[in-house]
């Protein structure tokens, strides 16, 4: 008979717990923002418990802050921002997201939210905006000098042409010198007679050397 397969023996406080996002930002100028939701998720063979704390619960409504999550599924947990006020202004609050086996008490693990309230979503996203740009100007000046440092150089390898153009551009010239194929009063083996099609291939290649060396 197959034995039955066990869940690993789980030891309070090191479960990893899974929960998106991990960051809760409110703005006070944008009412859609004052409700948030965590999302849970328990990847494990055997439900979850969960409940749900608050270092300022006076200032948060969470809708069910405890519950249960079936094996391999998700949940949502709703958190609402119920005292915008500007004195709450860039304060960081934490929530704690702690889990447990339905069948236990002791928690399994648990997991920090740092939840935020900022004055407008407009602000964030202008300063958002000037920071890339600064990033920007910074990167497109690094390459802007990169660029400059190695022009000098650049002009160094190209003040003449290569050996290998050249030597190619020898190579072509003798060969428009070697007699074309079918001259029979010449000094030259035959095997070094070149057709008419070679010929134009190395007046070709020819011309391509000269204009090279002409631009450097």
């Amino acid at each position: 008979m197959q034995q039955q397969k066990r869940q690993p023996e789980l030891v309070e406080g090191n479960l990893p717990v899974f929960v998106f996002p991990t960051e809760l930002i409110f703005y006070a100028d944008d009412q859609s923002t004052h409700k948030q939701v965590l999302t849970l998720y328990n990847p494990y063979e055997f439900a979850l418990k969960f409940k749900v704390l608050c270092t300022t619960p006076n200032k948060y409504a969470v809708v069910d802050p405890t519950g249960a999550v079936k094996p391999q599924c998700c949940v949502d947990i709703v958190i609402r921002h119920r005292d915008v006020r500007a004195s709450y202004f860039g304060v960081i609050d934490k929530f704690r997201l702690q889990v447990s086996e339905q069948s236990q008490r002791k928690a399994l693990g648990k997991k920090e939210i740092i939840a935020t309230l900022l004055p407008s979503a407009k602000e964030q996203q202008q300063q958002k905006e000037e920071e890339e740009k600064r990033i920007k100007e910074h990167l497109a000046e690094s390459v802007f000098f990169e660029q400059t440092l190695c022009q000098p150089e650049n002009r160094t390898a190209s003040s003449g042409p290569s050996l290998l153009t050249v030597f190619l551009g020898i190579v072509c010239i003798a060969a428009l010198m070697l007699p074309t194929l079918g001259e029979m009063d010449s000094l030259v083996p035959l095997y070094l007679h070149l057709s008419v099609n070679q010929k134009l291939v190395a007046a070709y290649v020819l011309g391509l050397i000269t204009m090279v060396i002409l631009r450097t």
